[in-house]
């Protein structure tokens, strides 16, 4: 459903009680443009996954109250501290006076706690808590794809992995849910832009990943996927082990070995 005709955002669920809210971004270093996503889970306490950069707040809170009340929001957080991930977050706090911020234990530590206006809760990976009918878990992803404050939520009930910048794919528009297999065009973005960083432990986080089994990918940039989410999270793995594998091979050479 289109929320907004000037900025193009819309909203739809695309899990039981999981709300994309999608506002289309045209630029000229991404051709085809690009779009960004904020998540809206409508529970007992409704919570909102990556706020959006502070100057969309207008249009993305219209769409969410198309939905709920934004004074019901009680739990407001992020993957990683970035503008499009946190930019709005004061934003939200003023108009939900009930919520309450969140992130993983580091970035609570070296940024939450002094750019949200209240306390922060920092999440320690694998804690779990509730929103009413949905049990969700945070799983940190140290550097996966990138910044060491990273992590990634999980929704016991539906399969739903709210997994940020993982499978980014380009495109203004694109579905709001799919099921054809989103790793081939997230490729096409990671390769050239190389915006993962070169960690030692990707594999194992996303094989940790994985073992949740999701079956919806709720993806920050692009369409969320419907399928087998531990296939390609799997899929995605091994191909970064053999690229860094690549990459240490080279190692002495680069050392003149």
């Amino acid at each position: 459903m289109q929320t907004n005709a000037k900025t193009e955002t819309t909203i739809d669920e695309v899990a039981d009680g999981i709300y994309r809210i999608n506002t289309p971004l045209y630029i000229d270093a991404i051709p085809g443009g690009f779009n960004i996503s904020q998540y809206l889970v409508v529970d007992d306490e409704p919570l909102v996954f990556h706020t959006g950069w502070r100057k969309w707040f207008p249009f993305v809170s219209e769409a969410i109250s198309k939905v709920i009340p934004l004074d019901t929001i009680r739990h407001v957080g992020y993957s990683h501290f970035e503008g499009d991930e946190a930019g709005a977050m004061n934003q939200f706090l003023d108009v939900a006076p009930q919520a309450t911020p969140f992130a993983s234990h580091v970035s609570v530590m070296t940024s939450l706690m002094d750019q949200a206006d209240r306390p922060g809760r920092g999440l320690a990976n694998g804690e779990t808590f509730s929103t009413g009918r949905k049990t969700w878990r945070w799983m940190d992803t140290p550097h996966v794809p990138h910044g060491w404050d990273c992590g990634v939520l999980f929704d016991e009930s539906t399969g739903t992995l709210l997994c940020g910048d993982l499978f980014t794919q380009a495109g203004a528009k694109t579905p709001a849910v799919t099921e054809s297999e989103i790793l081939s065009a997230s490729e096409m973005m990671r390769k050239p832009m190389d915006y993962y960083a070169h960690a030692t432990k990707t594999a194992t986080i996303l094989e940790g990943l994985a073992a949740l089994n999701p079956t919806t990918l709720a993806c920050q940039h692009g369409s969320a996927y419907r399928g087998d989410g531990a296939a390609l999270l799997r899929e995605l793995g091994s191909i970064l082990e053999a690229e860094f594998q690549a990459e240490m091979a080279k190692a002495p050479d680069a050392r003149g070995g």
